[in-house]
């Protein structure tokens, strides 16, 4: 019987052991939530939807769609960019300072720059904004805020997109407004039934810590785009760069030569600026030729030219970001200009002088310096400083001399 209570025991203690299902899957579920794993799925997302569209469409659109492109397009894209760009470093520099944080005008056009370049030619679309908040945290001493400066900015540019998508897919002819006058009643419904809940939480809200760092971030956000001093300035940049971004589209389609008008051309423009928000993309490749193939062809102008479309759009838009490169080149250069001006060889420079103005240690060995004297003036000074005889018979007779008077040692009696 015991020896059965031992081997029960036994194969009992290494499914104690074992990690549970739960753990398991929480660690998987953990690991695919991270930023990182989250990137990575996003850019093999852009990738296989380039990869059908080449294996559906073929070649021809992309080589197209490049070389229609001229000198004179390039520079339309590059005045259109730097009027978008300017726009939305004023949007952020508006919502820095709603939230308390200082951000020069100047500087916020340089670092948006860069961080469109860095969109465009990296991975995921959203790494150049992770730098550019990273950045301006550290330089303004609080990281926090500045990520939420960064995150708010590029809200309010999203909200802009959403809420002038919905009307004008609903009001104009596009091959999604008879499914968006459908979902309308039903998103309507959401949104108040949203509102509702949020009312009831904050009606019924514990005190704690967390409702006050959410109150905290609510207050920051009614600041930084909902106040007197920041709505107008936040409505107008996001309506100026949304409207930049739609006539960097009609310029693409005009130069692929979809043969549209405005009126047509807009609805779809709003279809793959939707779609270019998604986080899967490279580069901001991916989504946008996806749908903008799909939505030509669905309004009658074809697949392929809606491809085309979108592939001068992804060029200009990255030669509208170039000037980014030139910032990010220069910011490089002055770093390792300061670098090289604060080496080792600088500071042993700047320290040498306070190394010899330290007193140095005495050195017996060193000879002093000889000063010779004219005999002349060596036979005066011994004359005239020469002690006198009465002088030195005087000091000999002190008491407590230590010169004996007259050859007898020296005794009380004598003194």
């Amino acid at each position: 019987m015991s020896t059965h209570t031992g081997e029960a025991a036994e194969a009992e203690a290494p499914a104690e052991r074992r990690p549970s299902d739960g753990g398991g899957v929480r660690r998987v579920l953990g690991r695919l939530g991270s930023s990182a794993v989250r990137t990575r799925l996003g850019t093999l997302a852009g990738v296989v939807i380039l990869a059908v569209l080449f294996w559906r469409l073929g070649t021809g659109a992309f080589v197209d769609g490049v070389r229609r492109i001229d000198a004179a397009t390039l520079a339309a894209a590059l005045g259109i960019g730097l009027v978008t760009t300017v726009f939305s470093a004023w949007r952020w520099a508006l919502v820095a300072r709603g939230i308390g944080i200082r951000l020069p005008f100047g500087a916020a056009v340089a670092d948006y720059y860069r961080a469109l370049f860095l969109n465009a030619a990296l991975p995921g679309g959203v790494l150049g904004d992770v730098h550019r908040a990273v950045r301006h945290g550290q330089d303004a001493g609080d990281l926090g805020r500045g990520v939420r400066a960064v995150v708010m900015e590029r809200t309010a540019g999203q909200l802009a997109l959403f809420a002038a998508g919905g009307v004008v897919l609903v009001a104009m002819p596009s091959p999604v407004r008879d499914e968006m006058r459908a979902a309308a009643p039903l998103a309507g419904l959401a949104l108040v039934g949203a509102c509702a809940v949020v009312l009831a939480l904050r009606m019924n809200r514990p005190s704690g810590r967390k409702p006050r760092a959410v109150r905290g971030m609510l207050g920051e956000a009614r600041r930084a785009l909902f106040s007197r001093t920041a709505a107008p300035g936040v409505l107008v940049s996001s309506v100026v760069v949304l409207a930049g971004y739609v006539a960097m589209f009609v310029l693409a389609a005009d130069v692929a030569g979809a043969g549209a008008s405005v009126a047509e051309l807009l609805p779809l423009a709003l279809l793959a600026l939707l779609a270019m928000s998604l986080p899967l993309n490279v580069g901001g490749w991916g989504p946008r030729e996806g749908v903008a193939a799909w939505a030509f062809g669905a309004a009658g102008l074809g697949a392929g030219r809606g491809l085309t479309v979108a592939v001068v759009y992804g060029v200009l838009s990255l030669a509208a970001s170039l000037p980014g490169a030139v910032v990010l080149v220069a910011r490089w250069y002055a770093a390792t200009r300061d670098r090289r001006a604060t080496g080792p060889g600088q500071l042993a420079e700047k320290a040498r002088p306070v190394e010899e103005a330290r007193p140095r240690p005495f050195d017996r060995s060193a000879a002093a310096p000889v000063v010779r004297i004219p005999a002349q003036l060596s036979e005066v000074r011994s004359e005239k400083y020469a002690p006198k005889e009465s002088a030195r018979l005087a000091r000999s007779s002190l008491p407590f001399s230590a010169v004996p008077s007259e050859g007898r040692p020296m005794t009380p009696e004598s003194v």
